[in-house]
């Protein structure tokens, strides 16, 4: 009788489209229990221009409040300045009490308790690491170093580089089976993706991709396939987590195709893409590739990840200073947390704070919540391409720029610039010259009293935001003009 009512019970629960997950989650196993959401939980964002770490509680899906490891411009210019520059990567140890946050600008990995939000060590290391994870027993930590060509590998019991795992130049981001196996590492400089064997760390596999921009990689929890993104050209591609490491799928993705992660519930195991040019969440089933939703988000997703039980998965918008929650059942977003400015890698950490409220150190947002959002469009009228978002990120007296530029031609020069036209007519002065990718799509960014000039009131002086073609020795016609509020 209990079987046929538990029975029951779960069609039920599926009918009514609130069945249970029913597998482990990324990046554990799939034979992992799932954990229900809880507010002993926590969602980590790694913000860039702000240099904090953002903490949300998922039970209420309401900002706790910040961990700053650093100052905003010009104040980290400075020659005596301590802290952190552009906190952009984050991994977590598998007994959920660490966050490990790579900070680009400054060369170092910060290691933050989850319980007390305290820095419990900052290891530096080699040029601009980019991304780190624990390996599955949580003797190593593995830090990507994208300005070089080898994988710093640190003894977390004793934060100090062990050793070095030389890779292909540029190494993007590493992640480890699920069963701790092999650890998979793309590269951001070159087409070439390798597989290590953990145990000697020796390089094991190779696999080719199909451009040089590879910013993330997720392998799924049943340890069959590894997923990676090509920034670039707007693809993703697919290949068997086991020897011989072979290729299984190319899928075109979108302009700026950014970070991928996976969600296992009742109806299977999903991937989940960020989209940067589209604003948007691609989904995808990893038995047969469809593509079976498609999810609006705020500007340009960056980070994502799942949820201990695989019921949402948790999407940090960088142009938006925003993160987006999303139940995996319906494909819909049921939340919009404020966070600081440019979210880069998000963590979702199961029983992050075993105990107590876990509020000590967190401090509010601040000036990390101000941001000024404008878009571009282009000056030909209607255009089914979305627009281009561009972020003033508050650092005070200046802002740091940044444009999401989609809908250009691809690999062609332009110059995002100053016009006193709201036409682009008039006299023109260049911010930033750049080069669209194969998409036609550039993540463009500048320093300056910007809000104030194309925000001022006195019609004298105020500047409006255009993007030409060509380079500021030979400038080309407008092609796109600032939307006006």
């Amino acid at each position: 009788m209990k079987t046929r009512i538990l029975a029951g019970l779960l069609a039920s629960s599926i009918l009514a489209g609130i069945a249970p997950a029913l597998a482990g989650q990324a990046p554990f196993a799939a034979s992992s229990p799932n954990i229900p959401v809880s507010s002993r939980d926590r969602v980590y964002a790694a913000e860039q221009f702000s240099n904090t770490v953002s903490v949300t509680d998922p039970a209420t899906n309401t900002l706790l409040g910040v961990i700053r490891l650093g100052d905003p411009q010009p104040g980290n210019f400075s020659p005596l300045y301590r802290g952190q520059v552009l906190v952009h990567g984050m991994g977590f140890s598998p007994d959920k009490t660490t966050i490990a946050v790579v900070s680009i600008g400054s060369n170092s990995v910060t290691f933050i308790d989850t319980a007390t939000n305290t820095v419990k060590h900052t290891t530096y290391i080699g040029r601009s690491p980019h991304e780190a994870f624990y390996t599955q027993d949580g003797k190593e930590v593995w830090v990507t170093v994208r300005g070089e060509d080898y994988i710093s590998v640190i003894d977390t019991a004793t934060y100090e580089e062990k050793t070095r795992i030389k890779v292909p130049n540029g190494p993007g981001m590493q992640i480890f089976s699920p069963d701790g196996k092999y650890g998979y590492i793309c590269s951001s400089f070159v087409p070439e993706t390798v597989v290590v064997d953990v145990a000697s760390h020796q390089i094991v596999g190779h696999v080719k991709q199909e451009s040089p921009f590879c910013p993330n990689i997720a392998a799924t929890p049943d340890g069959q396939q590894v997923w990676f993104t090509l920034k670039d050209i707007g693809k993703t591609q697919v290949f068997n987590a086991l020897p011989p490491f072979d290729l299984i799928r190319t899928i075109d993705t979108g302009p700026i195709t950014n970070h991928v992660n996976f969600a296992a519930n009742a109806n299977g195991t999903f991937a989940y893409i960020t989209i940067g040019g589209l604003n948007q969440v691609k989904v995808y089933r990893t038995d047969t590739f469809e593509q079976v939703a498609t999810i609006p988000v705020d500007k340009l997703p960056h980070g994502i990840w799942p949820s201990g039980d695989g019921t949402r998965i948790y999407v940090g918008q960088e142009n938006a200073d925003r993160l987006a929650a999303i139940d995996t059942l319906t494909n819909k977003v049921v939340a919009q947390v404020p966070i600081g400015q440019a979210a880069q890698a998000v963590n979702y950490v199961p029983n992050a704070v075993p105990e107590g409220d876990g509020l000590a150190n967190l401090q509010p947002l601040g000036l990390a919540g101000q941001t000024l959002h404008l878009a571009l469009t282009p000056v030909a009228g209607k255009s089914e391409a979305m627009p281009t978002s561009v972020s003033l990120f508050d650092q005070g007296l200046l802002q740091v720029l940044q444009a999401s530029v989609t809908g250009l031609g691809p690999k062609k020069p332009y110059l995002l610039a100053l016009s006193n036209s709201p036409e682009g007519k008039g006299e023109i002065e260049p911010i930033s010259a750049f080069m669209t990718n194969p998409a036609g799509s550039a993540i463009v960014n500048a320093t300056g009293p910007i809000r104030q000039i194309v925000r001022s009131d006195a019609k004298a002086e105020r500047r409006y935001l255009v993007i030409l073609e060509g380079t500021a020795a030979q400038r080309g016609a407008v092609v796109q003009k600032q939307v006006l509020n």
